[in-house]
């Protein structure tokens, strides 16, 4: 085994935390809760070899390590008592000492975070637009017949990009009036990029990658609000979630 490190999942108030039960951490080691100025640090070892800089440079590469990393990182986080701040996945320090500092040093601001996310859930929503129909040929405008083969199909070409932009233009007037009416029923949001089609795997043109903080009793009251609105406005709606407030959870950074 090459030198120890300490791995940190997340951040919870300090009192009554039990502990993440029998759940493991990262290469099935145990987790344990490091505590300092009223709040819990959720940690277990790792070895430096995979999390020191040169490791991480080489396993961010590694998309089966990921994968595996994460889901032990979102593991422990599930298990963990809430409300819990998820912290970035590969958050290390060279010892349970050195998060001790880190939790003394930044109580207030962690303190604030908890407070932020107390009694409440991240949902995300995805809206996805249909391309438009292409007009069938039988139906392109009569004078098209009456031009030359190629200034009818540089017409056609035109005509066809400038329906494509009319379509877009008018997808993103239909997501906004949808994330507006999400950020209504929400107490943050957070509009993310759109996701890459091919690592996705969906259809159409997502319009909307939005991420909203929201009350716990009112998520059914979102949900709905969330399809109904999509489908009013003609796009598909993706609803996930609950999820621990990984966008919302921000330590160090400025919240959008």
């Amino acid at each position: 085994m090459t030198e120890p490190m300490s791995y940190v999942y997340a951040i919870t108030r300090a009192g009554g935390d039990a502990g993440p039960g029998e759940v493991t951490g990262i290469g099935d080691r145990p987790v344990r809760a490091v505590r300092a100025a009223g709040v819990v640090a959720w940690v277990s070892t790792v070895d430096a070899a995979d999390f020191g800089e040169e490791g991480l440079r080489e396993h961010f590469e590694d998309v089966r390590w990921l994968e595996s990393t994460a889901r032990a990182h979102n593991r422990v986080i599930g298990a963990v008592p809430t409300p819990v701040a998820p912290l970035s996945l590969a958050t290390v320090y060279y010892s349970d000492d050195r998060v001790r500092e880190v939790l003394t040093g930044r109580a207030g601001e962690l303190l604030e975070v908890l407070d932020r996310i107390t009694g409440r859930i991240e949902w995300g929503v995805k809206a996805f637009a249909d391309p438009p129909a292409e007009t069938p040929v039988e139906q392109q405008p009569e004078e098209e017949s009456s031009k030359r083969p190629g200034s009818a199909y540089l017409e056609r070409i035109r005509r066809r990009r400038e329906g494509a932009e009319r379509h877009r233009s008018d997808a993103a007037d239909r997501a906004e009036r949808l994330h507006r009416q999400l950020v209504a029923l929400a107490h943050a949001s957070r509009v993310l990029p759109a996701q890459n089609r091919e690592l996705a795997k969906y259809e159409g043109t997502m319009v909307l990658n939005g991420a909203y903080l929201v009350d716990a009793d009112r998520s059914a009251e979102f949900r709905e609000a969330a399809h109904a609105t999509a489908a009013d406005g003609g796009l598909r709606a993706e609803v996930t979630g609950p999820w621990p407030a990984y966008s919302f959870a921000v330590i160090g950074g400025e919240e959008a």
